[in-house]
């Protein structure tokens, strides 16, 4: 009934221009994407209004309204079990491990959908069990695009709290050809937030590399070094 009356919610707010723009956006990105048009500071306030209604319930149970979310493929509806998974970090446990990897594997098929698993629930994940980085080294790996880029982005969690910089160095190391725009795009910005604690092991790293590093990646990288790294990377790297 909750998951019901949070629907009836998100389709009193829906727009048809909204639809219209968030559609030929999300094409961009995902063959058949499922939207209200619902724009995403009004599902954040949804969000936020019926987790009030489960705050007090115990994780597996937000968990599994988290689950009947997602199984309806709405991206508006994604939003909202990321948004309360993320909110109940302090009860995660390391077999959640499984629960992320899962949603990421069935439930994400855009960057939108990556990121915001990654920067917020699976990567508080991460950060609390550093003990499955070796796990995320394996998405690496994968034929699965996001996966490739949850690799890089699922640490910028940790990075921004000045952790796991070596590990950081590894995923970039490999993923650092990956001829896919949005892995690049993933692990440019992944080197961008280290930079923002370690300039100068970030610009070390681009100088290394500089000249295999894909462009995109590179101009991510550096977009946070001071000007004078930044002007050094770019001729470096033509």
């Amino acid at each position: 009934m909750l998951v019901e009356e949070i629907r009836r919610e998100l389709r009193r707010f829906v727009d048809p221009h909204v639809l219209r723009k968030s559609i030929a956006w999300e094409k961009q990105y995902h063959e058949d994407p499922k939207l209200y048009g619902v724009t995403t500071p009004l599902v954040r306030k949804v969000a936020s209004k019926y987790y009030q209604k489960v705050r007090k319930l115990g994780k597996r149970e937000i968990f599994g309204f988290c689950e009947e979310l997602l199984s309806s493929g709405y991206i508006e509806e994604r939003t909202i079990a990321f948004d309360w998974a993320f909110r109940v970090k302090k009860s995660f446990e390391p077999n959640d491990f499984c629960v992320f990897e899962r949603w990421l594997k069935r439930h994400v098929h855009g960057w939108g959908g990556c990121d915001d698993l990654c920067t917020h629930a699976s990567g508080a994940f991460v950060f609390q069990f550093p003990q499955f980085v070796p796990n995320v080294k394996e998405w690496a790996k994968s034929e699965n695009r996001w996966l490739r880029r949850a690799s890089a982005v699922v640490l910028i969690y940790s990075v921004r709290r000045k952790q796991r910089l070596e590990e950081v160095f590894e995923i970039a190391d490999r993923i650092l050809l990956d001829e896919d725009v949005m892995v690049q795009k993933g692990y440019g910005w992944m080197l961008k937030e280290a930079s923002n604690k370690y300039p100068r092991e970030v610009f070390d790293y681009v100088m290394k590399h500089r000249r295999e590093m894909p462009r995109t990646a590179l101009r991510y990288a550096i977009e946070k070094l001071p000007v004078e790294m930044r002007e050094e990377a770019m001729e470096k790297g033509a």
